[in-house]
């Protein structure tokens, strides 16, 4: 039971730490799923609020680069951030790319 749990904290805490640095415009850039934290803001208009714009040429580059089956794993935590999760996992086909298996879905 131990290892679901800690596998919960150590999601949390990567999140965290992605959400942090690209707040701080990059001060304390990580890397997550291939991507580096402080590139992630390119994409948050395209994932966030009731009417999100659509993904911008940077995003669709950030997106392109990401290992996505990777960044499907913490879709449950987007909430948390401001990131709508249904609009997040529809950016690889709104930037031309195949959404792997594991994000499809609800």
């Amino acid at each position: 039971m131990g290892k679901p749990a800690s596998r919960v904290l150590v999601q949390r805490v990567v999140a965290f730490l992605f959400i942090a640095s690209s707040v701080n415009g990059g001060a304390m850039a990580i890397s997550i799923c291939n991507i580096e934290s402080s590139k992630m803001n390119l994409c948050l208009p395209a994932v966030s609020g009731k009417s999100p714009t659509q993904p911008t040429e940077q995003c669709c580059a950030v997106v392109s680069g990401a290992k996505l089956s990777c960044l499907c794993s913490y879709k449950n935590l987007l909430p948390a951030f401001g990131i709508n999760p249904k609009y997040a996992l529809a950016l690889p086909k709104k930037c031309g790319l195949e959404t792997p298996p594991q994000c499809r879905g609800s």
